[in-house]
């Protein structure tokens, strides 16, 4: 599940089955949040649908929200998250190992993926601690805090990333690529229909999602 938006307040929220491949509901939304998220999933198993396991981008608070239901974080969002705190091209010998392992995230296994996480940790500890003192306020701030959050979001999310991997029989993807794509495609068909009015541009998207 996941959501996309063409413009501030105009978004679609769309639950895909990764089995079959089918859209299974939608809703359009002002902004993205886990109470529809849940409404989603509840108005889905009233329908009969059985939900085995959901895949989706990590918001803050959603994963609470299903303590009963299997749920994995997009690797691929996870990657783009640490690309934001260090940059595609970091400069710091920490950030650039952190980057490396990061980049095996998609391929490796989840105790070998903690391994590396955690042995990284260890040995850049102290660099992650170090404290920048403001001489006008006296006071101090941590001196790599976009490296600490980047360590931060990837220890945090490590008990999501490997669903797939711990729950193998269920054939969960360990992305939400197919609905991505699904986006993708649709906004580039839109982009071929710019003319289009409001209405218009819904009815588009209701056929193409339907379709």
């Amino acid at each position: 599940m996941d959501t996309t938006y063409w413009k501030r307040g105009f978004g679609v929220m769309l639950f895909k089955d990764s089995m079959t491949n089918e859209n299974l509901l939608k809703y359009y939304v002002k902004t993205e949040n886990n109470q529809l998220y849940l409404k989603g999933i509840k108005e889905l198993e009233s329908k009969g649908f059985i939900i085995k396991a959901i895949v989706c981008d990590g918001r803050k608070g959603l994963f609470q929200l299903f303590d009963n239901i299997p749920m994995q974080m997009c690797q691929f969002h996870q990657v783009a998250i640490i690309r934001r705190y260090i940059t595609k091209n970091p400069k710091l010998p920490a950030s650039i190992e952190l980057k490396e392992i990061v980049s095996l995230l998609k391929q490796t296994d989840k105790e070998s993926f903690e391994g590396l996480l955690n042995e990284w940790y260890v040995k850049w500890e102290a660099f992650l601690n170090e404290r920048t003192l403001n001489e006008v306020t006296g006071k101090s701030h941590y001196t790599h805090k976009k490296l600490r959050s980047a360590y931060r979001s990837l220890n945090t999310n490590k008990k999501w990333l490997f669903t797939w991997y711990e729950n193998y029989e269920l054939r969960i993807p360990n992305t939400t690529n197919a609905i991505d794509g699904h986006f993708s495609d649709l906004k580039n068909k839109l982009r071929n229909h710019n003319g289009l009015s409001f209405l218009r541009k819904i009815k588009f998207i209701d056929e193409f999602l339907k379709a």
